[in-house]
């Protein structure tokens, strides 16, 4: 079966689309997969060999600018012309899109061509590219069992789970290894409030016999080494972490946003976390409360996020190794969302 996946943007969009690139193409399908040239190269170094891979003219259409607004726009307009075009010669048999606006020319193209749709929803809210596109789509997957801005339609929702990379399938219901380890990390491009907040609450405990794995942004990294080396903290202070699922595995305590992957991932292994979502970002508060629902961890308020709160409760959960424990067994969730989908997919 010729299948055609539509991903770009973000990695978020990204390494789940590839998850399941490859889920299908290991069941004999053949695989084309359009992105944006935002992530062209992180699609190529993680496609499945043979897969052909279609670069799109698109980005994001968030920008307050109206001038850049209708520019995004004409773009993916043009890109989807593109594609009726191609579907008009080689035309797949599903396409399944990963959400964004790269994901929307494809969509609309098979829309045209009434060729079966799938959508996959990231977060536990539903974003606006996918909102607008559910109208041509047969069917929604979602990463949350409860999704909060669905649209009525005649479009089918399946909960099947958000996929993650093999390194996390492979730590799955790894043990916490009781050494007061503490992961810390804002994304790829960190987050400030974090490196506010984290150190300062760390200094302020009594008990610092805390081993602290720090990401942060290149410009902040020698800051931080120094603030915790004043104050005798032993950290690991990185501007990139490669292999993710290791530091995971490695910490008791995970502090960070709530990218839909980022939650998943927690949840994958199984780890106890402080979840701070960006307060511009109404997707990260749901998922950060779809994981403090699990019973997994906190999800809090950034304005509530204080060096106060944070001394206090970080001295409580270390000081009660059972309670990390415990909190790490609730958060997990049996992933095996690439599977699901492509069965989905293939029916």
């Amino acid at each position: 079966m010729k299948i055609w996946i539509a991903t770009g943007g973000t990695g978020g969009h990204v390494f789940p689309a590839m998850a399941v690139a490859s889920e299908l193409a290991s069941r004999g399908h053949k695989i084309t997969i359009s992105c944006d040239g935002r992530v062209d190269k992180m699609v190529r170094d993680s496609a499945p060999k043979k897969s052909r891979i279609v670069h799109i003219w698109a980005s994001g259409v968030g920008a307050k600018n109206r001038l850049r607004q209708m520019y995004s726009l004409f773009k993916i307009g043009v890109s989807a012309f593109g594609l009726i075009l191609r579907f008009a010669f080689v035309r797949p048999a599903r396409v399944v899109a990963f959400g964004g606006y790269a994901s929307v020319p494809a969509v609309f193209a098979a829309h045209i061509w009434h060729i079966p749709t799938f959508l996959h929803e990231q977060n536990a809210a539903i974003g606006r590219a996918n909102k607008f596109t559910m109208r041509w789509v047969k069917t929604l997957m979602t990463s949350f069992p409860d999704v909060v801005g669905i649209p009525k339609t005649n479009t089918r929702v399946v909960y099947t789970g958000l996929p993650v990379r093999a390194a996390f399938l492979a730590a799955a219901g790894a043990k916490i290894p009781n050494k007061n380890h503490l992961l810390i990390t804002g994304g790829s491009l960190g987050a400030q409030i974090l490196d506010e907040v984290v150190p300062t609450a760390i200094a302020n405990m009594k008990n610092k016999k805390i081993f602290v794995t720090h990401q942060t942004r290149p410009e902040n990294v020698e800051k931080l080494q120094r603030f915790y080396a004043e104050h005798k903290i032993h950290a690991n202070v990185l501007s990139f972490i490669r292999d993710m699922a290791s530091a995971i595995v490695d910490a008791d305590l995970v502090i960070g946003r709530s990218g839909a992957s980022t939650v998943v991932e927690l949840e994958t292994i199984g780890r106890a976390a402080i979840l701070v979502p960006l307060n511009i970002n109404p997707d990260q508060a749901a998922n950060a409360a779809a994981f403090a629902k699990l019973g997994g961890g906190f999800a809090i308020e950034q304005s509530k996020f204080t060096p106060r709160w944070l001394e206090s409760t970080l001295t409580e959960l270390f000081d009660n190794p059972t309670r990390l424990e415990k909190m790490a067994k609730k958060s997990l969730v049996e992933n095996t969302a690439a599977q699901k989908i492509a069965d989905t997919i293939t029916k």
